[in-house]
């Protein structure tokens, strides 16, 4: 029996969400995530019958909803773009005490190095605004990794200060921007709640190419044992961001990872 719980990111399938939800079941992974910001999955569009509906759907393919996705791509850097951001990333947390799940993820933006500059200040405003609201209600609130080195990160998780802010860590993108995909764990550790299992190379020029897990520059042997050893208990969820074989990929994705 394989050691991990794998889920699958249901976009990677570019099956529509109902779809990728029984592809997921039928390629045999333990849950799924699913991106809420847009189209049916948008909150102001599920209604409550929807939302037991949908629940109940999941639960019959025998699937968990590992994370609901709250990126609605602008970040949280900037303070004129957060007053309408917070309020939207509230809903998609209501959202997911609805249907079950404990975590939101998002990318929070490119952060820079000067912790004192506005964007810092906007961000950990909004952040904390958001994992509060999110901690109260059993949920967290997951920054990805990736825009920046894990340090930096940390140290932005810190000035939040909020119980419900954690770490969705995707290994690819640190490796696409050039970071220590193995170090970050040690550094994050205990903040990772979810994770992407992904891949990827870099190349000379600062160009990256996604690949088939397994396939990349990601070290799956150490990075699985590094998480082993900060005690993360989660999900790896799949995924599979661009492909002409999106569910053949992801099929030998959870094949790659049962091996573990």
């Amino acid at each position: 029996m394989c050691a991990w719980n794998i889920g699958v990111v249901v976009e990677s399938f570019q099956l529509g969400a109902r779809h990728g939800v029984e592809k997921a079941a039928e390629l045999g992974a333990d849950g799924i995530q699913l991106h809420c910001t847009s189209g049916d999955m948008e909150p102001g569009r599920m209604t409550t019958e929807k939302r037991l509906e949908f629940a109940d759907f999941v639960r019959d393919q025998g699937l968990t909803i590992t994370a609901l996705g709250g990126d609605f791509g602008k970040g949280l850097l900037d303070a004129e773009t957060n007053e309408w951001v917070v309020p939207r990333t509230r809903e998609v947390v209501d959202l997911a005490v609805d249907l079950g799940t404990r975590v939101v993820t998002t990318h929070v933006g490119y952060l820079p190095e000067d912790e004192y500059s506005e964007q810092w200040r906007a961000g950990v405003r909004a952040v904390r605004e958001v994992a509060d609201y999110a901690a109260a209600r059993g949920v967290v609130f997951a920054g990805e990794t990736g825009y920046e080195a894990p340090e930096v990160l940390h140290r932005f998780l810190e000035r939040v200060g909020s119980p419900g802010f954690k770490i969705n860590y995707d290994p690819a993108n640190l490796v696409i921007k050039g970071f220590d995909h193995l170090g970050g764990v040690d550094v994050l550790g205990e903040h990772i709640v979810h994770t992407h299992a992904k891949d990827a190379v870099r190349h000379d020029d600062g160009s990256f190419t996604e690949m088939r897990l397994g396939e990349g520059a990601v070290n799956f042997s150490q990075y699985l044992e590094k998480l082993r050893r900060v005690g993360f208990k989660g999900f790896l969820a799949i995924e599979r961001e661009v492909s002409d074989r999106p569910i053949e990929d992801v099929a030998a994705a959870v094949e790659f990872l049962r091996q573990f």
